[in-house]
């Protein structure tokens, strides 16, 4: 849990702050920052996995419109299931049977038995990504493959009307003005 969280959430915090001041001093730029459809939305089993990318996603948000008089733009790269290294350690890693009833036992099974489709373009992806930072402005997201699209879409269209449904509750939270 903490290697995640160093890496995908403290890490790229720490990255993204260490760059700025250069950022700024060139007059703005453009930082690319890898995040996932799991930033949008969420596997079973892939819990603190989701709550780097989700937590990244809101620093991003954050700090993009803090930076933005500086010229400086953001992008989230959110990929799809995508073969890459990822899985690599699977093999290195001690018999699947001690993490069965872990949620990392859930994923290992997943990708192990190819349940866990992986369906992106690497090297697309990244094409795609490169190609974005020349855009003016610089968009915000950009979704990558068509897992991570109909995830999102399908995330964020449910999240959406959860939220209609709660319109009148939400107002009689208002001060009486």
């Amino acid at each position: 849990m903490e290697r995640q969280l160093d890496t995908n959430l403290l890490g790229s915090i720490g990255l993204i702050r260490a760059a700025l001041p250069h950022l700024r001093k060139q007059g703005g730029g453009r930082v690319i920052q890898v995040s996932s459809e799991g930033g949008q939305m969420a596997y079973p089993n892939f819990s603190v996995y989701h709550a780097t990318k989700w937590g990244i996603e809101g620093f991003v948000e954050s700090v993009a419109q803090e930076v933005a008089p500086f010229g400086i733009e953001f992008i989230l790269a959110e990929p799809g299931p995508t073969p890459t290294n990822f899985a690599a350690g699977l093999d290195a890693a001690p018999a699947m049977d001690e993490y069965a009833d872990t949620p990392s036992g859930g994923v290992r099974r997943a990708l192990a038995d190819g349940s866990f489709k992986l369906t992106g373009d690497p090297v697309r992806m990244v094409e795609i990504m490169i190609d974005s930072a020349d855009q003016a402005p610089a968009p915000r997201r950009i979704t990558l493959g068509s897992t991570a699209y109909e995830s999102i879409h399908a995330a964020l269209t449910d999240r959406l009307a959860r939220l209609t449904a709660q319109k009148e509750l939400a107002v009689s939270a208002n001060l009486d003005t």
